[in-house]
């Protein structure tokens, strides 16, 4: 740790040290409450079972000790008290990310006690063991008194960093690793001074380790001669080892030091080699000679002095040493001539054209004959069908099938136009349709132009429309058409005027109806609902005075607060006046001198400023009624403080947010500065990458870019990436409804959507590809596109493009950005690091001729307000309570809702403050006061930014802008001063945090006398939630979306809300009179409406027009009569308006109907929808398809309210709202994830405001997700081998197509951006080189590139890397032909044996290394299967195999390498950069060392290992410094598994069963769906890919894209197939909670565990009968077309058997 803490500051100043005693240590705690730390790393103290010669498992020895006990009972404590806990031992790194297990925190509630002691047990396990001995030896004096001996003996020197040995005036560097040797041996030497001479070799192996280089260290190993030596030797360095740790733990020690800034150098104390070494050369009175030379011998003199001056024993070397022993030289290394196979290609060759491999380049030699036999008939793999649309080419007929289609299709683009309907604009208004034309005449116009201004007798006539000709016009031509335009502007201004006074006679009317509402705020709602509904060019005419009226109802609410003498909380009221006032100020139109004038008689009387620079317009028209202000008697209307104070509380979210804007003619609103520059950079076709948070603007930007596509022609392509199917449906939809476009030929469409389960229109034919990252890799990867669909893409817009920077995609959304044929647009609201960012997109934008901006804009344009919930302790609910009054903004002042202001939550210093820590107005004021209040001299706060004197009378956005930067920069220079204010600010803010106390007294709603008062615990989120509901309705904060990323906890929540109004109006019902009367009435009504029912008449066959204008008017007059009754609309069964939160007037009865019957078609469950009928939804992706758009069109429509939701309504989904609930805290719960769920409140065009509310998220977790910067954009390696092998296909089969090799080049010419740019561009060109070495050994290309036998398998099962390597060499091998030769004989063991194998390969999820302790109680009480049995011997001998032809391939790739660019010695240690060892080579060889390592680390070396490497875990994990050799991207398995794997896909294979994977398996039940889809879709890979390799159903990369797994089959199927009236006889569709396991036939037999398989008699049989031996003789055909015939039927057998029991699951 001090080395760290010496050392990190000079690499790593963000990286800081702490030490602590232990996890009791006050210290700590303090620590862990102020850091906000999202986790904390930590080994369970379990270990993998590790394989060992004698009987009994290493495993057993460990269990028992007292680390693994401690280091338990430690993460119960961090769990216990909230934290996150992840385990170091299962971790997994991957490019620049860790994958590890974690175990989330559970703290009691939001408030705990801080002081709350949870550690007796921890602190009587970590006093045991090495602490009680430590306390036992006392060293403290021993160490003073070496210290002085040194101060005394060096007093003179300046420092202890050099010391003079007194001979001669040589200087000897004494570090502290000298300084610690010495007190060691010193120490040990007192108590046992016969152990001198090996003291005396230990103290020249410390002296020769400053000197020797550490690639001079790799040393043969010693063995000693007998066991009392090893024990002598291991007893020396046990007490050395234990001398010196409590040497540096002594505060003595450490005093010292620190005094004298000494640097700790420590890290290279003992060399086990090297020591051994030393005492053998001892033995030969010659070796002493040459290991002491020169300052060798200077260094040890010295150093032994201080030894006998502190010890009083003599260290000295002589011959006659105690131990014998004898040199092992290493196993001879074999000198194996690496080759490389031949390949040349004209468009890869110019990229591999500076590696140079010295290596013998040989021809193939097939070295397996079997595979060659399996091969013969096998030539490239090529097919050169093209690519066919099946559904553009099948012929709707009008048989039942051909009209069950068109019904289909009809349905589904009726749902598409309900979706699109419920989608609304920037401005809330509902999207309009406009249909394309495209502008030919662009070109043609510019031209004419050019001929007007070299003709000027012809730019009359031109400008005007007019055909232009060679004639002159005469003068009289001139004037007819002036007198004629000047007649028509005079007919246009005399309608305007005829309009405006018809729109006025309108509004007067209206105004006179207004004018008898009695209450001021019923009279202000309906005028601005008038207002609002009013067309556009109607609204113009009136706008301003419609507003001004409005003031007079405002006024006397006002008025009324003023002479209650309750200003504050009228104050709400006055800045809507303020608003109001000001709308008329901006107004363009229809503020005239009258309107002026009153509006600023109504700032003076409210003590508000004029705007002095507000102008009328020329054109008066007089009030159509009175404006009068009210005057009460004695009281005064005015706000009664500072005009900029009260703006800054309480006018914030009405401030005008212009931001630089200006009317645009290219869009039709005033774009800000930073809209107008993308517009620009668009116009000049150039790349843009747009940061910018949510609701700023940033969606007009895709389609504005959509509709500059598709006007300029009917060929150019836009394509639309979204990283969510549900997000790919949403844009599509949009571009539904805003887009139509009449196309001259059949086949083309404005837009498509395709992904991997569903695809709407012909990908090919549109113009606007909506679609997500694997299919549009895919297309643009594909050869039959290469020459008629990429090269007419002009645009790909990458929407939320920070996934790039996913585990899982990121690859894929990499490769597409380097492969990208055209400009693109990069769209985000959340990367850490843009600029890094954009440079490299910069960069790789240059390289394929484009040139890239980007634009940065900061602010939202709705502030975000933020408070803490606590709930109360007792609570009663009867029925929903009126909504909050007019002008309520957020939640301040309600009980349980705690403001919480962003600065609170900067409790980690040393993190800084986020560049995106925003604050409102009114944020920046009580930041300003509070900062002023605790200033000092030394920190004051400047007079400049005082608001009354930085800031305008009339405050704008824009100023607050500039404002609140200065007070962040101030704050950010306090926040890095201990010595400023800052903890006293911080203080004030976090107080009423800390100090949150849960309410006392009961809370009702709505209903005071209930007698049954319900108990609240805090943590229940599932009780909590009614009364946080219930006070967001009342306090008008609908609508909400919670935020919970447990999906069973989403619909546990649901359910027990809609429970709980369910019986609260089952109980209201039973007591209430006035429902009691309601039905009375509608029982009397109904009975009446029958009698007075219309006779049926029988319909006449002909009848005349009187006969029908009767019947008309008959019918009208009826409908009349019963719709004249309130019943006619009652339905006694729907909920209660007090009883639920929806708005029923925002859908038609009939629309509900139609989502009713359609989800009950689908066999939702039944309380899901019940819970829509009282507004609250639920939203997952486990969810059904048809009932997460249903919740989504309700919501956005506003039908729904309460929206209760994973992470799936965060990423770009058009689900605004007023409010967001964290509900619940969660591991999932990023920064990341925090600002995309944060950014759906404040809903633009509806809401000025939006409330984010934590309820049960621990404050400390809170101020986490405010404070924490958002991560990085690091990247992965993109250069994959399934990549590369998939660019080889596009460029053969596609002919080296132009555009082929243009993607190929900028691929591979330009930078990474994991990689860090050009510096490791050759790194990655010899990755490629030798990744194409292995595609050649596997018999995938040939020596040209060309690809070769099952290419087109490896290929389309690119999502599975490297599975479907070792898939291939299996397949190659021959191992499926034997497997499957008797698949018709006995299917069923061959099956599981087939299996067993798919889940080795496709299913490879290690167990948890803690279940080995539990191994014999989980396999025994459950009769699943949990870890997985052994790979067949035969299948692994082959895997082996290609695993050593793969490290061979890759260690040539790292030897070629390190050669080539690898100069400096390997001796830096990676994150402190210290240099280990000497530095120059001596001579001679005194320890005869080994020669050095090339490729493996020095480091690593120490022990003895060469260039010979063991596993491909080995080759990667110990290369030298400056090679990069990423695991992940070598295709390899470890076979066998370092840790056994998890059983789950063999487990449900043979019991169909899904409970047990979540008891057993340990697989969360929300991911069950998703692992067996997963692996339907490798099945239905496979077995397309055969039957296309065997030329049974013939397909090409484009027709792959359809295959899916059996899940994403069946909700495209179930989603086309509502034919039927009725709904099918079927159980509910299963949700996360619902998973029902598939029916078992009665005789079939389960296995009880899996050693029962190896019990299996049939497997066995089937197994001896195929693999007798290695050189067995092929059977069953394996060498002819069946072998490979019988690999697909058993294939198929097993797709089908499987995804049977997957259907029964789904169903």
């Amino acid at each position: 740790m001090r080395h760290l803490a010496c050392h990190l500051p000079r690499t790593h100043p963000e990286i800081e040290v702490h030490s602590f005693n232990s996890v009791a240590d006050p210290a700590f705690t303090k620590y862990m409450e102020t850091s906000a730390i999202y986790f904390v790393m930590c080994h369970d103290g379990a270990f993998a079972p590790v394989k060992s010669k004698t009987k009994q498992p290493v495993i057993d020895a460990y269990n028992g000790s007292w680390q693994r006990i401690a280091l338990r009972k430690t993460i119960q404590h961090f769990i216990r008290t909230g934290f996150n806990v992840a385990l170091v031992n299962g971790l997994e790194v991957k490019d620049t990310k860790v994958m590890a297990m974690i175990v989330e925190g559970r703290r009691g509630s939001i408030i705990q006690s801080k002081n709350e002691d949870q550690m007796p047990i921890l602190r009587e396990v970590a006093s045991e063991s090495l602490e009680t001995s430590l306390r036992n030896l006392h060293l403290e004096e021993s160490v003073s008194v070496f210290l002085d001996c040194v101060s005394l003996k060096f007093q003179d020197c300046a420092s202890l960093e050099t010391l003079s040995n007194g001979s001669a005036g040589v200087h000897t560097v004494a570090t502290e690793r000298l300084s610690l040797v010495t007190i060691s041996l010193s120490r040990l030497l007192e108590e046992r001074p016969e152990v001198s001479w090996i003291a005396s070799a230990f103290l020249l192996h410390s002296i020769l380790l400053t000197f020797i280089p550490i690639s001079a260290r790799r040393l043969k190993r010693v063995e000693l001669s007998d066991e009392d030596e090893n024990k002598t030797y291991r007893k020396f360095l046990t007490d050395f080892a234990f001398i010196a740790r409590t040497t540096l733990d002594s505060k003595r020690w450490k005093q010292y030091y620190e005094e004298n800034a000494e640097q700790c150098h420590i890290m290279d104390l003992v060399d086990g080699r090297v020591f051994k070494m030393v005492i053998l050369r001892l033995q030969d009175r010659s070796e002493i000679s040459k290991l002491l030379f020169g300052e060798i011998r200077e260094d040890f003199n010295y150093a032994a002095d201080l030894v006998k001056q502190s010890s009083g024993v003599q260290l000295q070397l002589s011959d006659q040493t105690h131990f014998t022993g004898k040199v092992i030289s290493p196993p001879k290394e074999q000198q194996v001539v690496s080759s490389i196979l031949r390949f040349s290609n004209t468009v890869f060759d110019q990229h591999l054209m500076s590696i140079k491999i010295d290596v013998d380049v040989r021809d193939f030699v097939d070295i397996d004959a079997r595979s060659s036999r399996i091969f013969r008939e096998i030539s490239h793999w090529h097919n050169p069908k093209r690519a066919t649309d099946r559904k553009k080419t099948i012929q709707i007929g009008n048989d039942k099938a051909g009209m069950r289609l068109r019904r289909s299709n009809q349905r589904y683009m009726d749902e598409m136009a309900k979706y699109a309907a419920s989608l609304t604009n920037a401005a809330g208004k509902i999207l309009e349709p406009q249909t394309i034309t495209v502008q030919k005449e662009t070109k043609t116009s510019l031209s004419k132009a050019q001929k007007a201004a070299s003709n000027p007798g012809n730019a009359q006539q031109t400008q005007s429309g007019s055909v232009p000709n060679n004639k002159k016009a005469g003068s009289k031509g001139k004037t007819t058409v002036n007198k004629t335009k000047e007649l028509a502007k005079a007919n246009i201004l005399a309608k305007k005027d005829v309009y405006a006074e018809s729109t006025f006679a309108s509004w007067a009317n209206r105004r006179e109806a207004f004018d008898k509402i009695l209450d001021p705020e019923a009279r202000y709602r309906r005028t601005k609902t008038y207002q609002d509904d009013l067309p556009k060019n109607k609204l113009i005419t009136v706008d301003a005075e419609i507003t001004l009226y409005n003031l007079q109802p405002l006024l006397e609410i006002w008025s009324g607060y003023c002479r209650a003498d309750r200003r504050n909380e009228g104050f709400k009221i006055a800045a809507l006046i303020w608003n109001q006032i000001r709308r008329l100020w901006n107004m363009e139109n229809g503020l005239t001198e009258e309107i002026l004038a009153h509006s600023l008689e109504v700032c003076r009387t409210l003590g508000l400023p004029p705007n002095n620079k507000a102008a009328a317009v020329i054109i008066d028209h007089p009030l159509t009624f009175n404006f009068k202000i009210p005057q009460p008697l004695a009281v005064k209307l005015s706000i009664g403080f500072s005009s900029t104070d009260f703006q800054l509380l309480y006018c914030g979210p009405y401030m005008d947010r212009n931001m630089d804007s200006r009317p645009d003619t290219r869009v039709p609103f005033n774009p800000d500065g930073w809209q107008c520059r993308v517009l620009d950079e668009l116009d000049a076709n150039n790349s843009v990458f747009v940061v910018a948070p949510t609701s700023a603007g940033k969606t007009f930007i895709s389609f504005y870019a959509m509709e500059k596509v598709l006007r300029a022609d009917d060929d150019g392509i836009l394509v639309y990436v979204a990283p969510t199917k549900a997000l790919v449906s949403q844009i599509a939809a949009e571009i539904q409804a805003r887009f139509s476009k009449i196309y001259k030929y059949g086949g083309k469409s404005v837009w498509a959507i395709h992904t991997r389960d569903y695809r709407v229109n012909n990908p090919t034919g549109c113009q606007i590809l909506v679609t997500v990252p694997h299919i549009l890799q895919i297309m643009l990867l594909a050869p039959s596109n290469a020459k008629s669909w990429a090269p007419r893409v002009r645009c790909i817009i990458f929407d939320e493009i920070h996934s790039i920077g996913q585990a899982e995609d990121g690859v894929v959304w990499e490769q597409l950005l380097l492969l990208a044929p055209c400009p693109i647009i990069a769209l985000s609201a959340t990367v850490g690091n843009p600029g890094q960012f954009s440079d490299w997109l910069t960069t790789t934008q240059r390289s394929s001729g484009f040139e890239l901006s980007m634009i940065k804009h900061d602010q939202r344009y709705s502030d975000l307000r933020k408070f803490v919930y606590n709930p109360p302790k007792r609570y009663t609910f009867k029925a929903l309570g009126k909504r909050s009054n007019l002008g309520d903004l957020g939640l301040d002042g309600i009980p349980g809702f705690q403001y919480f202001h962003p600065v609170a939550s900067l409790v980690n210093k040393s993190r800084g403050m986020p560049a995106d820590l925003g604050l409102e107005p009114r944020d920046c004021l009580i930041l300003w006061q509070t900062m002023s209040k605790h200033q000092t001299a030394t920190y004051p706060v400047s007079k400049d930014l005082d608001p009354k004197s930085c800031l305008p009378q009339i405050i704008r956005k824009a100023d607050i802008v500039v404002w609140e930067q200065k007070l962040k920069d101030l704050l950010s220079f306090w926040m890095s001063n201990s010595d400023s204010p800052f903890d006293h600010v911080l203080d004030e803010f976090s107080t009423p945090l800390e100090q949150l106390n849960m309410i006392e007294g009961p809370v009702f709603a709505a209903n005071q006398s209930s007698e049954v008062v319900e108990v609240i615990d805090p943590s229940n989120l599932q009780q909590t939630m009614l009364p946080l509901v219930t006070d967001l309705h009342e306090n008008n904060a609908l609508p909400a979306i919670f935020f919970n990323y447990d999906r069973a906890a989403c619909e546990r929540i649901g359910e027990s809300l809609l429970d709980h109004l369910q019986n609260a109006e089952k109980s209201w019902k039973a007591e209430s009179p006035k429902w009691a009367a309601t039905i009375e009435s509608y029982e009397k009504w109904k009975n009446a409406s029958k009698l007075k029912a219309p006779k049926v008449v029988k319909a006449k066959k002909t009848k005349d027009k009187d006969d029908e204008r009767g019947s008309k008017a008959d019918a009208e007059r009826d409908s009349a009569e019963r719709e004249a009754s309130p019943f006619e609309q009652f339905d006694p069964d729907a909920p209660c308006e007090e009883f639920s939160f929806a708005d029923v007037q925002k859908v038609q009865k009939s629309d509900m109907d139609e989502y009713f019957r359609q989800m009950e078609w689908k066999g939702i469950a039944e309380w899901l929808m019940k819970a829509l009928k009282r507004g609250v939804g639920i939203h997952h992706a486990g969810m059904n398809k048809k009932y997460r758009t249903i919740v989504e069109i309700l919501f956005r429509k506003g039908y729904l309210r309460v929206i209760i939701a994973t992470g799936t309504l965060a990423l770009g989904i058009n689900m605004p709202c007023k409010t967001v609930i964290f509900s619940g805290d969660s591991v999932y719960l990023t920064a990341l994830n925090f600002r995309q769920c944060a950014g759906r409140a404040g809903r633009r065009g509806f809401d000025i405001l939006g409330n984010v509310v934590f309820h049960g998220i621990p404050i400390d977790k809170a101020c986490r997700l405010l404070s924490s910067r958002l991560p990085d954009l690091n990247g992965h390696f993109p250069i994959t081998t399934t990549l590369i092998l998939r660019l080889f296909t596009l460029l053969y089969d596609s002919k080296n197509s132009a555009y082929a090799e243009r993607a190929i080049n900028a691929l591979l010419s330009q930078p990474r951006l994991y990689l860090g740019g050009e510096s490791f561009k050759a790194q990655v060109l010899h990755h490629l080189r030798f990744s194409i070495e292995y595609l050649r050994r596997q018999q995938l290309l040939g020596p040209r590139g060309e690809p070769i036998n099952f290419t087109s398998c490896v290929s389309h099962l690119y999502f599975t890397e490297n599975s479907s390597f070792a898939f291939h060499a299996l397949l190659k091998g021959g191992y499926f032909h034997q497997l499957c030769a008797y698949v018709e004989e006995k299917p069923s063991a061959t099956l599981r044996q087939l299996m067993l194998v798919m889940a080795h390969l496709f299913g490879r999820r290690p167990c948890r290394q803690a279940d080995f302790e539990n191994k014999e109680t989980i396999t025994k009480k459950s009769s699943s299967i949990v870890f997985l049995p052994e790979l067949p011997k035969k299948a692994t001998r082959i895997l082996q195999e290609h695993n050593k032809e793969t490290l061979e391939t890759f260690t040539t790739y790292v030897k070629t390498f390190a050669k080539q660019h690898c100069k400096n010695d390997d001796r830096m240690l990676p994150l402190t950069g210290l240099a280990v060892g000497g530095s120059k080579s001596i001579e001679p060889n005194i320890l005869h060392s080994l020669p050095a390592t090339a490729a493996r680390s020095h480091f690593v070396a120490l022990s003895g290992h060469s260039d010979t490497f063991s596993s491909i875990s080995d080759l990667c994990s110990s290369t030298r410094s400056g090679i990069f050799l990423e695991k992940a991207v070598i295709p390899h398995l470890d076979i066998p598994s370092d840790t056994p794997l998890n059983a789950y896909l063999y487990d449900f294979f043979m019991h169909g069963a899904v409970q047990p994977l979540e008891i057993a398996n340990g697989i969360r039940k929300s991911d069950v769906w998703f692992l067996l889809n997963d692996f339907s879709l490798v099945l239905a890979t496979i077995t397309t890919s055969l039957e296309n390799f065997l030329n049974v159903a013939p397909m090409d990369d484009g027709d792959m894209m359809n295959v899916m797994g059996l899940g994403d089959a069946l909700e495209e199927e179930d989603d086309g197939a509502e034919d039927s009236e009725t709904p099918l006889n079927r159980p509910s569709v299963a949700t996360a909670t619902t998973l029902s396991p598939a029916t078992r036939k009665k005789k079939e037999k389960i296995l009880d565990s899996w050693d029962a398989f190896e019990d299996d008699e049939e497997v066995d049989s089937v197994a001896d009968t195929l693999f007798e031996g290695d050189d067995a003789s092929s059977s069953g055909g394996t060498a002819t077309d069946d072998g490979l015939a019988n690999v697909l039927l058993a294939f198929r057998m097993l797709k089908l058997e499987f995804d049977t029991k997957f259907k029964a699951m789904w169903a």
